[in-house]
């Protein structure tokens, strides 16, 4: 058995296998997207003037070693995906409850990440990165602060759009439904699809990317949705292999040799789970042990023709809610569903401990997740902090965010938000501080702390690990934070703080008095 991945100019990078039984056997061939073999990344002409780069692309063999690397460069494509005739949907979530109490009083894409960005500044990113300038935020639960870093970044925040438009749409009451929230992925979608409608076809728009707002990775989307024309797929999934332990909280697909998706079937468990095992060994070049991830999950992110979603939305599947758990088992029945295998880092915030995780990750070196290609940049809102200022202090695998007070601390394997203040003699370790909204100054501070209260920030001598502090925390001098105990859940709103899979979350402006052990 023989893996090429052919390799030219002008088509996306995809994986032939041939195989061959005798002489003059037939061969078939299979025609499978590797998403992230293409690392080219330009920002196209400041990210908004559309179109696809013509690059060149690797080519594999899984019957030798790279020299037996193959390069072509004809051209054969008969159609060309154009960005300025996509748009973007990313959908806001709902109450973001397995993120709870980081969702207390924020949507999920608003739970900030690495120190300084917000999770919604992955996706927005990432379009405006592939060229796609016509997007769509649907919001819902506690969106007042995701609907603030939205104007700040990418409506007030000094970006300039070429015939584009970042709007968003907050679930409202409409006056033929007595609910107005949202009941699923697709109900967000057909809540406005009357705009969604007008806005297509006044912009002559052809596909439709729709998006999760609680994900870390990087995606080049003009190449999902060039795979999704050159297939004349009438929806693309872009799916990527996982392991046994984490495939029953995603929808799993199958596919058959021209990459057509075969079955969709939503977290599936037991004997569902077994039967929606494949054989991903055709994936060996890019995820090394495939025994590892026997799996394809979806991964929230798809393509639509513009005609295909209208008409699933409004007619055929008008009373169903949900794309993951409804339209999608049913569609690739009758569809044309294609999948677009990614193979570059991937990770789903959508839980305490693998939000937690992927923070502490990036601090790792080399990183999984790259914020710093001058290529394609991560936006997020411009705060005009000035420098961290840092007094002997200790520091070993961290993110240290602008407009930090930092004296005499020791800080390893953390992150440290925009804003923070840590006095002399503190102990940070595998902790997340998401920072502050605000200075206080250090009246404000000799004041706070003769009044017998709290400055925001960390006091003296206070050591903390295995932790995530949200906005604006208070938390006294001599404190511990270590959940010694291992207790994995526990809830104490009235003391400021949860557990969560054995990290400590302590609340948005909540107060840790001196001298408290957690």
């Amino acid at each position: 058995m023989q893996f090429t991945l052919a390799l030219d100019g002008n088509t996306s990078p995809h994986l032939v296998r041939r195989s061959s039984e005798g002489g003059g056997s037939e061969r078939s061939m299979e025609r499978l997207n590797i998403g992230v073999i293409n690392q080219e990344k330009a920002l196209r002409n400041r990210c908004f003037n559309g179109g696809v780069a013509r690059t060149t692309q690797c080519v594999l063999t899984s019957d030798a070693c790279p020299e037996t690397l193959h390069f072509q460069t004809h051209s054969s494509r008969k159609s060309y995906a154009d960005a300025n005739r996509v748009s973007a949907v990313i959908l806001g979530g709902g109450t973001g409850a397995q993120l709870f109490p980081l969702t207390s009083s924020r949507a999920t894409p608003a739970v900030p990440l690495g120190g300084c960005h917000r999770l919604i500044d992955i996706p927005m990113s990432n379009c405006f990165n592939s060229g796609i300038n016509k997007i769509f935020v649907m919001t819902q639960f506690n969106s007042a602060s995701l609907n603030r870093h939205i104007h700040r970044t990418y409506l007030g925040g000094g970006i300039t759009f070429t015939d584009g438009s970042v709007q968003v749409l907050a679930a409202s009451q409409m006056p033929e439904e007595p609910a107005g929230w949202f009941q699923g992925t697709a109900d967000a979608i057909r809540k406005f699809i009357w705009v969604l409608e007008d806005y297509y076809n006044h912009k002559d728009i052809e596909h439709i990317v729709i998006l999760s707002g609680d994900q870390i990775y990087w995606m080049n989307y003009m190449e999902l949705v060039q795979k999704h024309v050159d297939d004349n797929a009438d929806i693309t999934i872009s799916c990527a292999p996982i392991d046994e332990s984490r495939a029953s909280n995603y929808g799993l697909v199958k596919f058959d040799y021209t990459g057509r998706v075969l079955q969709f079937f939503e977290k599936p468990k037991g004997d569902d789970l077994e039967s929606m095992r494949v054989d991903t060994n055709f994936l060996s070049y890019a995820i090394g042990d495939t025994q590892k991830y026997p799996y394809i999950a979806s991964m929230g992110v798809y393509v639509f023709k513009r005609y295909t979603l209208l008409n699933l939305l409004k007619s055929k599947y008008s009373q169903l809610h949900d794309f993951g758990s409804e339209i999608l088992p049913r569609a690739v029945l009758e569809h044309n569903v294609q999948a677009y295998i990614f193979t570059g880092y991937w990770e789903d915030v959508g839980t305490i401990k693998s939000f937690f995780d992927a923070n502490l990750a990036l601090t790792e070196q080399p990183s999984k997740f790259e914020f710093y290609d001058p290529k394609t940049p991560f936006f997020t809102a411009p705060r005009n902090l000035p420098p961290t200022q840092l007094d002997k202090c200790k520091i070993k695998d961290a993110f240290i965010s602008d407009g930090c007070l930092l004296s005499e601390c020791n800080i390893k394997h953390s992150i440290i938000g925009v804003c923070s203040r840590i006095s002399s003699r503190c102990e940070l370790m595998d902790t997340m501080m998401m920072g502050a909204d605000i200075y206080e100054t250090e009246e404000e501070i000799s004041k706070i702390l003769l009044a017998g209260k709290v400055p925001i920030g960390i006091g003296e001598n206070t050591k903390i690990r295995n932790c995530i502090i949200d906005m604006n925390a208070r938390i006294g001098k001599n404190v511990v934070i270590a959940n010694n105990k291992g207790i994995q859940e526990a809830d104490h709103p009235e003391e400021g703080y949860y557990i969560r899979s054995g990290i400590v979350v302590i609340l948005k402006n909540a107060t840790i008095k001196d001298g408290w052990v957690i």
